[in-house]
């Protein structure tokens, strides 16, 4: 049976171990019915979302189609891709289904995966600390949701677009394997989600005080140069795909100055507080 951890008294590491032990397997079980709902849900996942990209209707070519049409151009503007997608394996489909299902169990239950983080940090933590990170859970989720569609709706069908029509030779025909496609959306995809975390990242950092917004602002230059090459690791080696994803990054930093700035004006608000009652 698992043990109730009493907040009056203090746990041994033996109980700290048995109750992230119960954190973890509720996680799991939450990512495991909701692969099993994915795995039902097969045309779904694959025809709807896995080869979105690879369709002239999705809404990412139609609205570069528009773009590059004014300013008298037609990249993006296609029939059909040229490339066709095989499975060489004899496991090779029920595989990438399995495994498709469960990052996708992952994906939407990342929420209640920080959850359960939370509520195995959060007795260690003061009530005002616990007050003041009531919005971590929302915050956190939001921002790795805005950074999965980002990579879905942006860098997948970038880098499908770029690497699915690159040849060296018109000898060389396209049939890329299916586990190789699949890897290329679920990286774009996981890789965005967890960028997007930057501001919770540096909250923490600052929280605990190894980074300050002068700290920040001092190595932005560097930080400029760790996002292009960020850029150019998961973008297809094009400069407007990777100015695309350099400019929400930079933004995310920005935004994480600011953050790293408000948390350390409360910090010294408390300590004066603190100074004027003794």
């Amino acid at each position: 049976m698992k043990k109730k951890a009493s907040p009056e008294k203090e746990m041994s590491f033996l109980d700290h171990l048995e109750e992230l032990r119960w954190h973890l397997v509720r996680s799991t079980i939450a990512v495991m019915v909701l692969a099993v709902i994915a795995f039902i849900f097969k045309r779904f996942i694959f025809d709807v979302l896995i080869f979105g990209p690879t369709k002239p209707d999705f809404a990412t070519y139609a609205m570069f189609c528009e773009i590059s049409r004014y300013l008298g151009m037609d990249t993006f503007c296609f029939q059909e891709m040229p490339f066709k997608i095989q499975s060489r394996t004899m496991a090779g489909q029920f595989s990438a289904h399995m495994w498709t299902s469960i990052y996708a169990g992952i994906i939407v239950a990342f929420p209640y995966i920080l959850y359960e983080f939370w509520k195995f940090i959060s007795p260690g933590l003061k009530e005002k600390e616990r007050k003041s990170s009531r919005g971590f859970i929302g915050v956190a989720s939001v921002l790795f949701f805005l950074g999965v569609l980002f990579g879905y709706y942006l860098i997948t069908p970038l880098s499908i677009n770029f690497l699915g029509s690159y040849q060296v030779s018109e000898e060389v025909i396209n049939q890329f394997d299916l586990e190789s496609y699949i890897g290329l959306v679920r990286t774009s995809v996981l890789a965005c989600g967890i960028v997007f975390e930057l501001p919770i990242l540096m909250y923490i950092l600052t929280k605990i005080g190894l980074v300050t917004p002068e700290i920040l602002r001092k190595y932005r230059k560097f930080a400029l140069i760790i996002v292009l090459i960020l850029s150019a690791v998961i973008t297809p080696p094009d400069i407007v795909s990777q100015i695309i994803v350099a400019i929400p990054i930079l933004i995310l930093y920005e935004v994480s100055i600011y953050i790293s700035k408000i948390v350390i004006r409360n910090q010294l608000r408390e300590e004066k507080r603190k100074k004027n009652k003794e």
